[in-house]
């Protein structure tokens, strides 16, 4: 069987996995900036705002503007997958676009990823020079802290709108709101969002919620309840460069014969990534009672 398992066979698999990865894996990747980086940790520099001085003479001073600098710190964290194969001709099928492992093993990655981006939007973000300081999302920063005894409302969807354009976010920076499938079924029973006079006639139509005052809405199954009031799901609003993707090793996979394993066929997949927030005032958590 290992002569079957060519470095032809191989590639073939690898970009297999990669390419569902990018079909069907992970579900917030497009919604971020992603950086390729080298080694274990990446900085990337924050440019605070700045106001020009009027000039009020001829031939004054040339203004020195002391341009306000802060750091944000990527640490990159290994993922990986594996499984054994026993059978030939499943090993054969591997090169198949749609076989089962590498639809496995691009979903799994696909998790993982999401799951990295969703604790950088309401986690603590690692900054300063050596990235040694925690800053948390602040509570301006959400919706509410309180218990909450409504879902996701047009109401809700105002004030993250609200929050971007109080904070000058500019808008055509694309803004996204990732929400689980309950906060998308409080928003298909509600007529400003199914209704064609208020949005487009895909949400009545299709029963899916693309767009809505601005928004791109995203569904995804891994949001996490908060921990306090726990009956409440923390989705969040964000704009795309809000959340910094590092990518030191992309998706990529291998195939072996393990010996070990009565010689059953191993096919591994793994990636290296880490992300962080880069600016409060891009996020925003909207609790939502389930």
């Amino acid at each position: 069987m290992s002569s079957e398992i060519t470095t032809s066979f191989v590639e073939q698999y690898s970009s297999n996995v990669a390419m569902l990865a990018q079909q069907m894996g992970s579900r917030l990747r497009s919604a971020v900036d992603v950086e390729t980086i080298t080694g274990k940790n990446a900085f990337f520099d924050q440019v605070g705002v700045t106001a020009a001085i009027q000039r009020t003479s001829r031939h004054a001073d040339t203004p020195q503007i002391d341009t306000p600098h802060a750091r944000r710190r990527v640490s990159l964290a290994d993922y990986e997958w594996a499984d054994l194969i026993d059978d030939q001709d499943k090993v054969r099928m591997l090169i198949d676009p749609t076989s089962s492992y590498a639809k496995a093993a691009a979903a799994a990655m696909g998790r993982a990823m999401d799951d990295v981006i969703i604790t950088a939007l309401g986690g603590s973000a690692d900054t300063g020079e050596t990235g040694g300081t925690a800053v948390a999302l602040p509570s301006g920063s959400k919706f509410a802290t309180s218990d909450q005894s409504d879902g996701l409302t047009v109401a809700k969807l105002i004030a993250a709108k609200k929050f971007f354009d109080l904070n000058d976010v500019d808008p055509s920076i694309p803004r996204f709101i990732v929400a689980g499938a309950t906060q998308m079924s409080d928003l298909l029973g509600t007529t400003q969002v199914t209704s064609s006079d208020f949005n487009t006639v895909k949400a009545l139509v299709q029963g899916d919620v693309d767009t809505f005052m601005g928004f791109k809405f995203i569904l995804s199954n891994r949001l996490s309840l908060d921990a306090t009031n726990t009956d409440d799901r923390k989705i969040f609003a964000f704009t795309q460069d809000a959340i910094k993707l590092g990518v030191g090793k992309d998706i990529t996979a291998k195939i072996d014969v393990r010996p070990d394993k009565s010689y059953a066929t191993q096919v591994y997949t793994c990636m290296s990534i880490g992300a962080t927030r880069m600016e409060e005032n891009k996020v925003f958590q909207i609790p939502c009672n389930e």
